[in-house]
């Protein structure tokens, strides 16, 4: 059926595959690209138009279509990419904010398979698909898709834009339910989207909530006026330079991480009797610990201690090591039992020495001289008091007892300077002046194709420091949470630093090799 105004196209056969359909696709818009536009007629000229918005719609769905398929078997992660948008920024060379509406299409279309089908029709055009979808998200799940179905036949109709939304507004009045606990208050349906594009400039776009709007409303009135009668800025730039003033207030107040987006401490928790059960460690090179990966102390409950700590512990992982604060607590209990036995043999006096040795008069009745009950019981507490404070001062401090047994019986961080109450220093795997040298060079996450920036990312060592790795500028890279701890660390991705700064990562089985850079065109 042709719409009034359009001629009629001639049948074209169908392509017989999806390269095929490619190859026309390109020819066509080649084709339609390169015509002379101005020797058309005007009646050309339109269906050009009518034709190119309709080969939009279909070539949306068609994208959606593709799209939630390799979604569905993660095929971004053949190229090492977290997600599907990671992976459209990097191989189609798009913006994050067009990776992301890509996406977003891609679960709309998912939720909305009437519209789908429209869109795939080309009855339908994109702006319309999308004003159609949000209308019918604010519906009952059980009314959706009657709405769709509604709203997609009073278009093909030639219902105007206005006169669908009164009618999604009436069906909405029509169908809406009472407000429920579960309401966010709107909560929902917050977004902020940052959009990098030329030189570093970016655009930011999102839907605040009240809240949200209300405290930048305040922010932007309280730094935004104008400075001086001859300032000349414009209400807009003022509000620029104000959110700009605000960020680097919050920067300069030292409120945000400096550790290249990793603030993660690990700490060695380990008991004085663990301490006193392991053995002296042999010989071994500064840093290593002899144990295997379960010789730390505590690394599985009921575990027989071993002799050293080679690892983060059960709570963290393999690639917290690269980059983390490594302090070692030890701990332990006071045995009231004992205590109070104590401070009965060393007020019974040498009266109680045999008491002291288990011997008769441990049961035996109270020798002469013994206090009466009440000053016992005030000698007692004054003992119990004395033993815990001299036990204090012998087993903590950087000379007491826990400390000597951990600085003496364990290696690496495990063993470094111990305080009061002995909770070791914090240990930085990494010296600041390499971390920032790291930042420097490499600006963002090493990945091939992942521009994640440094202040999210961590610092992976290429060669683990287990295994002999230095801590040295050309063995540490930029990873983002996913490359770090996912890509390298679990599924055991590698990425090479090359002589020419560019980086290159290579698949467990190296059969996937990606480079941040162009391959080299051919001859």
């Amino acid at each position: 059926m042709c719409v009034p105004g359009q001629q009629a196209r001639p049948v074209i056969a169908p392509p017989r595959d999806t390269g095929e359909a490619l190859a026309a696709l390109d020819a066509a818009l080649g084709y339609l690209a390169h015509a002379d536009a101005a020797a058309l007629t005007t009646g050309e000229q339109a269906d050009c138009l009518r034709g190119l918005e309709r080969a939009e719609a279909v070539r949306i769905a068609a994208r959606s279509s593709v799209l939630a398929a390799f979604n569905a078997i993660a095929g971004y992660e053949d190229d090492g990419q977290r997600s599907a948008k990671s992976w459209l920024r990097w191989q189609a060379r798009i913006t994050g904010a067009a990776a992301g509406a890509a996406t977003a299409w891609m679960r709309r279309l998912a939720a909305h398979p009437a519209v789908r089908d429209a869109l795939a029709a080309g009855l339908i055009s994109p702006s319309w698909a999308r004003e159609v979808c949000d209308w019918s998200d604010l519906l009952p799940d059980r009314v959706r898709g009657d709405a769709d179905a509604i709203l997609l036949a009073a278009a093909a109709a030639g219902a105007r834009l206005e006169d669908l939304a009164g009618l999604a507004e009436e069906m909405r009045a029509r169908t809406a339910e009472p407000d429920g606990d579960g309401d966010d208050g709107g909560l929902a349906d917050r977004s902020l989207r940052l959009d990098l594009h030329y030189r570093g400039a970016g655009r930011l776009t999102g839907d605040l909530t009240p809240r949200c709007a209300a405290a930048l409303q305040a922010v932007l009135e309280a730094l935004g006026k104008k400075a001086r009668p001859e300032d000349a800025r414009t209400q807009a730039q003022r509000d620029h330079d104000a959110l700009e003033d605000a960020l680097h207030q919050l920067i300069a107040a030292g409120r945000l991480p400096d550790r290249a987006g990793q603030p993660t401490q690990i700490q060695l928790h380990m008991t004085l009797d663990q301490l006193l059960n392991l053995k002296p460690p042999a010989a071994t090179q500064p840093g290593t610990a002899p144990g295997g990966p379960d010789d730390r102390p505590g690394s599985r409950p009921g575990q027989e201690p071993g002799r050293g700590w080679a690892g983060p512990g059960p709570l963290a992982s393999p690639g917290d090591l690269c980059d983390a604060s490594i302090v070692p607590i030890v701990t332990g209990h006071v045995d009231h039992e004992l205590l109070d036995r104590l401070a009965r043999d060393l007020l019974a006096g040498p009266a109680g020495e045999s008491a002291a040795a288990g011997g008769p008069s441990a049961a035996g009745p109270s020798p002469p001289g013994t206090p009466s009950p009440l000053a016992a019981s005030l000698s007692a507490g004054y003992l119990r008091e004395l033993i815990l404070r001299n036990a204090v001062a012998l087993l903590s401090g950087p000379t007491g007892l826990a400390s000597r047994l951990r600085t003496g019986r364990l290696t690496g961080p495990a063993a470094s300077i111990s305080l009061p109450l002995d909770c070791g220093t914090a240990t930085d795997t990494i010296p600041a002046h390499l971390r920032r040298a790291v930042i420097l060079r490499d600006q963002h996450c090493a990945a091939p194709g992942c521009d994640v920036p440094a202040a999210r990312c961590q610092i992976h060592h290429i060669i683990p420091v287990s295994q002999g790795g230095t801590t040295s500028l050309d063995n540490m890279h930029l990873g983002c949470l996913f490359h770090h701890l996912i890509a390298i660390h679990t599924w055991g991705w590698r990425i090479v630093l090359n002589a020419d700064g560019t980086k290159t990562a290579i698949s467990p089985d190296g059969k996937r090799i990606l480079n941040s850079h162009d391959p080299p065109h051919a001859a």
